[in-house]
């Protein structure tokens, strides 16, 4: 049986906090407005959210695992951009990150969305901050309340 279908994601009391990368700001910038757009849309409030910049994406899993530990925070939206270059850097960056932020989300028990965008072009990471493939930030917003409803569900605390 399923515990939360994604089309009634409630976010009332619902209260995340946001680690964006300042890298690619034109892109991110979209990426958080998606995500708060989307708290809103599940009848959160965009208040409710703190928001904190990390310098670039390698630096979101220590900030997140900061925020995470906060009594006050029920999870964590990363978001960040990274573009693919002439060298494999991009790839152990994106590695890193990711496998940073799944530990932060089973230490601290609470959902880690991962909302980084993770391309080849420009142009690809601006359709995917509000372009023709929708919004990263509103989907990792999504997943964190969706995920967040789930574990409320589970410890019968709904």
């Amino acid at each position: 049986m399923r515990t939360e279908p994604e089309a009634n994601i409630v976010a009332e009391d619902f209260r995340p906090a946001i680690v964006v990368s300042r890298y690619h700001a034109e892109v991110t910038s979209r990426l958080v407005d998606g995500a708060l757009a989307a708290l809103v849309a599940m009848g959160g409030r965009a208040a409710a959210v703190r928001i904190v910049d990390a310098p670039g994406t390698f630096e979101i899993p220590v900030i997140a695992l900061h925020l995470a530990r906060m009594d006050a925070v029920h999870a964590v939206v990363t978001l960040g951009c990274v573009i693919r270059g002439e060298t494999p850097h991009d790839r152990a960056i994106v590695r890193a990150t990711a496998e940073g932020l799944q530990h932060v989300a089973l230490q601290a028990g609470k959902p880690v969305a991962f909302g980084i965008l993770t391309v080849l072009t420009m142009a690809q990471a601006e359709a995917r901050s509000g372009g023709t493939h929708g919004n990263k930030g509103r989907e990792a917003m999504r997943a964190a309340a969706a995920a967040w409803n789930t574990l409320r569900a589970l410890r019968g605390t709904t």
